[in-house]
């Protein structure tokens, strides 16, 4: 079913309204900033933002552990999970004055359509299959393009490992040999095996780390086998403060094990928002050595003579099932081409 298309003064009333947000929120913080410029305010330390709630974050300090509410400076826009800051402790809410720059941005659209931030400084996206619901290659590679076109290496995991059964045990072995032939890491896990997860485990020590896939493929299973106790320790005013608030934002978690998770179900439902033609071609890394030799500047890489893509196809060096893929994604991203 198509979107019913907004007239022209509905579109200019949900801008008008969007304005009007905008300026509220503005004035909100210029009394913000008044009212922090008369705090009493400690010396500048460096934080870790491990959550957001709205008009305010809350800041890890990484020398004790322990984590406490802050408002921000309205002159440092949009503060996300992740983020490296600077911030001044006070009574009763800390101040965060700077913020650092981000080595990698998780994005999607809000509902105005416009790319927003929801993460920062992620080094892995974990991409969870399972052997039900049955995994698919299209799926797969739709997550990897997307991985690597915003710069954040990928990994697959192959979860409920304990449920692999004849039906699909070909599929799921083809699909580890695949992407670990193109350089991918593959991981094999169970929530529910003893030492099902002492590989995942492993792995993410090393890294902060997000969990992306489909419905039903264990993800909400993995983080709670990963963090039996949420490893956050909050001072005792944090815990007051924050008792009568909830969100939806994403949150960093401190494995027990080591590694870091942020989690959220907005960015489990990560996908490819806003992905030009090209970059969904550099997302297929093995195409990527001969991206640029075709013949003609506009190839289609479907029928042209003298396609440097194509001619990889008969030579061996990228597979019919990729190729496929890649085209399946660019049909579904423009329809109507």
């Amino acid at each position: 079913m198509s979107k019913r298309k907004l007239t022209r003064r509905q579109s200019w009333r949900i801008e008008k309204i969007q304005k009007e947000r905008e300026k509220r929120a503005e004035r909100r913080d210029e009394k913000a900033d008044q009212k922090l410029n008369e705090s009493d305010l400690g010396p500048e330390q460096d934080g870790l933002i491990i959550t957001h709630y709205g008009t305010q974050v809350m800041v890890e300090d990484p020398q004790t552990g322990l984590a406490k509410r802050c408002h921000f400076r309205s002159n440092l826009g949009g503060l996300v999970t992740g983020d490296q800051v600077i911030w001044r402790d006070g009574n009763p809410f800390g101040v965060v004055v700077a913020r650092s720059q981000r080595a990698t941005t998780l994005m999607r659209p809000d509902p105005y359509g416009d790319m927003k931030a929801v993460a920062a400084n992620i080094d892995r996206i974990v991409i969870v299959v399972a052997p039900y619901p049955e995994p698919h290659f299209n799926l797969i590679d739709r997550y990897l393009v997307a991985a690597e076109a915003i710069g954040i290496e990928p990994a697959l995991v192959i979860n409920k490992v304990d449920l692999i059964d004849d039906q699909q045990r070909d599929k799921v072995a083809s699909i580890e040999a695949l992407y670990t032939s193109l350089g991918y890491t593959v991981i094999l896990a169970s929530a529910t095996q003893d030492h099902g997860l002492e590989p995942l485990r492993d792995y993410l020590s090393h890294f902060t780390c997000v969990f992306v896939g489909q419905s039903g493929v264990g993800k909400s299973s993995l983080v709670n086998a990963l963090l039996p106790k949420a490893n956050i320790r909050v001072g005792s005013l944090s815990e007051r403060q924050t008792g009568t608030h909830t969100t939806t934002n994403a949150r960093l978690y401190h494995i027990p094990s080591g590694g870091r998770l942020i989690d959220s179900p907005g960015i489990r439902e990560f996908g490819l928002w806003h992905i030009e033609p090209e970059d969904v071609l550099a997302g297929f890394k093995e195409f990527r050595p001969f991206i640029g030799s075709c013949k003609f500047r506009d190839c289609s890489h479907s029928h042209e003579p003298g396609c440097a893509i194509l001619q990889a196809l008969e030579d061996g060096e990228i597979s019919a099932g990729r190729l496929d893929g890649y085209r399946r994604i660019l049909a579904d991203m423009h329809p109507n081409r």
